[in-house]
């Protein structure tokens, strides 16, 4: 089955499900919902330090269409968990790009779900606050999801500073 076809499932802690199906890595992730509502500059917010250990909902309609190169990061790796959009493209059309943005998530173990209604996921969050959320393509029954998410620690007062700070000086 390719992986467009393969479904996935969306749960949020207050017990929100969204289904839709794979995209990137095909397996589990969990951490923190967040939002980026920024119509470019997807894969310098993939690598941005903020995020790290985050499960970030893209905002804008289509992410992924110009593609990935190696010179639009902000770190040395991606810092999200997981990626939330509506339409994750894996074609794109920019001649400088260095390959998909499918190939990306992939190659980064990046866990991704498309076809969900990030406007209405947004305001959600936007509403009901921060909170933990699981991604999976590979486990649909929510129930068992459920479980998975409630052993993920809240990002409330965890030190990730020495997760993401540079081990040399300028």
């Amino acid at each position: 089955m390719p992986d467009s076809q393969i479904p996935a499932v969306l749960l949020l802690e207050d017990g929100t499900v969204c289904h839709g199906k794979a995209f990137g890595a095909i397996g589990t992730t969990a951490g923190e919902i967040c939002f980026n509502t920024g119509m470019t500059g997807y894969q310098e917010v993939f690598t941005d330090p903020s995020y790290y250990g985050q499960i970030l909902i893209m905002n804008t309609v289509h992410i992924g269409n110009y593609g990935v190169k190696d010179e639009d990061v902000e770190s040395d790796s991606v810092k999200i968990r997981g990626l939330i959009g509506r339409n994750l493209e894996d074609q794109y059309s920019r001649k400088l790009a260095k390959g998909s943005l499918q190939d990306y998530l992939k190659a980064n173990n990046i866990v991704s779900i498309e076809g969900v209604d990030t406007r209405a996921l947004v305001a959600h969050i936007r509403t009901k606050g921060a909170m933990n959320c699981i991604i999976s393509s590979e486990i649909t029954d929510v129930e068992q999801l459920k479980k998975k998410l409630a052993e993920v620690p809240n990002m409330n007062g965890l030190e990730l500073a020495s997760q993401v700070s540079t081990k040399t000086g300028l």
